[in-house]
């Protein structure tokens, strides 16, 4: 499904659909801390029934899946959760998975503990989502953001990376970042409060082909160059790494989760209670 943005790539569109089979291959790389910082919050545990949105290819559910919550994960794209399901049945791990916007789900009040939302958050229209959010969720339900990126201006290899992707696609806003937290809407946060957040750098391991599939996976070359430019993008970049970069090696990212709690009053505090940075 195509889509666009103002606020993403100047308004070029993508479609991750375009991807999906190469964002299934090779996307899968939140290294162990990742996860062990989600149950740390004793968030999508055993009992827990869970919610994840822009579930993409089901990377989230599918390695929490042995810590026993009940998972549903949802996309807009169909291809997206086309590859969420093969891969969830290769593993016999019974998740539901749906195609629908996060603006238009529909579950009864009080169904999830928790809801997770991975790489996506800058997509939402969150004066649409959270009321229906709220809705869903349980008394003191949790609703995590997270986020990981590579950090360019500490890792010469994905800087060298990103300034080819961005020759072919000049408008691309994925590029240039630097550790930050999640930000907090300005509005719309009616009935959530920021309770924590956390930041901290991770050095995420790579082949010379995994890192050439993480980067053509992203969305501005698969999801939304043309095949040709696709290919010689890729002729390019792995001539690059041929030239940079040893057969195996370490890509420096950061990493962010915010967590915002369902309140029990109307109106929602913007200030968390409990924050750390690790620098």
């Amino acid at each position: 499904m195509e889509m666009k943005f103002d606020n993403v790539d100047a308004g070029r569109p993508f479609d991750w659909g375009r991807t999906s089979e190469d964002y299934a291959r090779y996307r899968d790389i939140y290294p162990p801390v990742f996860y062990e910082k989600i149950l740390n919050r004793n968030l999508c545990q055993k009992g827990q029934r869970v919610l994840d949105l822009a579930t993409g290819t089901g990377v989230l559910p599918r390695n929490l899946y042995a810590r026993g919550a009940r998972w549903t994960g949802t996309d807009i794209s169909a291809e997206q959760i086309a590859q969420a399901k093969r891969l969830s049945r290769a593993q016999n791990m019974n998740i539901e998975y749906l195609v629908s916007a996060v603006e238009e789900l529909e579950f009864p009040p009080d169904t999830f503990d928790v809801v997770t939302a991975c790489q996506c958050y800058w997509y939402f229209d969150f004066g649409r989502l959270l009321p229906g959010l709220r809705r869903m969720m349980k008394a003191d339900g949790s609703f995590l953001l997270l986020y990981m990126a590579w950090l360019p201006y500490e890792d010469p290899i994905a800087r060298a990376s990103e300034e080819l992707v961005l020759r072919y696609s000049p408008s691309w806003t994925g590029a240039g970042e630097t550790m930050h937290p999640i930000p907090v809407p300005e509005s719309g946060m009616e009935g959530f409060e920021a309770v924590y957040h956390e930041e901290y750098r991770v050095d995420v391991p790579f082949t010379r082909e995994s890192w050439n599939g993480r980067m053509k996976a992203c969305r501005g070359v698969g999801a939304s160059l043309p095949p040709e430019q696709i290919r010689q993008w890729e002729k390019e970049h792995k001539k690059l790494l041929d030239e940079i970069a040893p057969e195996r090696f370490q890509i420096r990212h950061f990493v962010a989760m915010l967590e915002l709690r369902k309140s029990n009053s109307e109106t929602g505090r913007r200030n968390c209670s409990e924050k750390k940075t690790v620098w």
